[in-house]
């Protein structure tokens, strides 16, 4: 008789073969010292540098998906997902790095809050300082307030995470999808991941489905995990820059209707339009803005048809 894994871990990947070795090799390091033995997944997006043969060579335990092409990252997680049998599902980016004992601590924070539809860990950068792990809903006026800089002022779009310890949990809204653990049984209620975003704010869309479906969220900053960040987007980082805002607007599209995404693009119009300005001109003293306003023009024109 087959005993079922307290945990399942899917890892989508695309070009990053040699973090996604550091993340599995973490996983290895952070089972021993928890005692867990997770079943773990390795989603691959039709890499070209050689990241299944690498896992494949390496990590024989782990069981491999490759894709033919990039079919996006909700979609891959959902691959991962719909084979896991584990009660409690983690989704890990590749280029993260486990701490010993996280896994065990978000487990046992899920096992001892029952209404805890999700968690998250405390990310922490390379150089070891806090990254946000989590925020608050997005909404057309946060996003707008924190294009405007002002969210230094007032905080509205963000949490004040340097002011928390690292012991206590705090509820959240949105828990990032770096390193987001779920229960299984809120997925079999609300649902997967919505495959029709490519990239970015799937996670806020699934975190926002949770909430209304009555169930917690909670950033556990007892579990530790380092994340790089952005190790597939910078590959293609003007395209990945208008993605998210496309995901963004069909957020709103989604959550609120046509006005809804009409009136954030509006304001991001509002917001972006000086930007443009302030780059173009400062290209002709620093050449090396002259990019930034390729992306802000590019942004402003795609923006009318997202």
């Amino acid at each position: 008789m087959t005993t079922q894994p307290a945990l399942s871990i899917v890892i989508v990947n695309w070009n990053t073969r040699d973090l996604l070795a550091g993340c599995l090799a973490s996983v290895v390091g952070s089972q021993a010292a928890s005692g867990l033995t997770p079943e773990v997944f390795v989603v691959d997006n039709a890499s070209t540098d050689d990241s299944a043969a690498m896992v494949r060579n390496r990590f024989p335990w782990v069981r491999l998906i490759e894709n033919r092409e990039n079919v996006g990252f909700a979609r891959a997680n959902n691959q991962g997902i719909a084979l896991a049998t584990g009660r409690y599902v983690l989704l890990l980016n590749p280029d993260t790095e486990v701490w010993p004992g996280a896994l065990a601590a978000l487990v046992a924070f899920m096992a001892a809050h029952p209404r805890a539809g999700a968690c998250g860990a405390r990310l922490l950068n390379a150089d070891g300082s806090l990254q946000p792990a989590c925020h608050p809903i997005l909404t057309p006026g946060r996003e707008f307030w924190r294009l405007l800089f002002l969210e230094k002022l007032w905080p509205r779009a963000t949490y004040p995470m340097h002011r928390w310890d690292t012991v206590t949990p705090h509820r959240v809204e949105v828990i990032k999808g770096a390193c987001l653990l779920l229960r299984r049984e809120t997925l079999d209620q609300v649902g997967l991941l919505d495959e029709s975003y490519f990239m970015y704010t799937e996670e806020v869309d699934l975190c926002y489905r949770l909430a209304q479906a009555g169930w917690e969220l909670w950033y556990v900053p007892a579990a530790v995990v380092t994340h790089y960040g952005e190790a597939s987007s910078r590959q293609m980082r003007e395209a990945m820059y208008l993605q998210l805002y496309c995901s963004k607007v069909q957020f709103y599209r989604k959550f609120g209707g046509e006005a809804r995404a009409a009136r954030f693009k509006r304001l991001v119009r509002l917001a972006y339009w000086p930007r443009l300005a302030a780059a173009a001109l400062g290209s002709r003293l620093k050449p090396s803005l002259s990019a930034q306003a390729r992306t802000y023009r590019r942004l402003l024109a795609e923006l009318v048809e997202m």
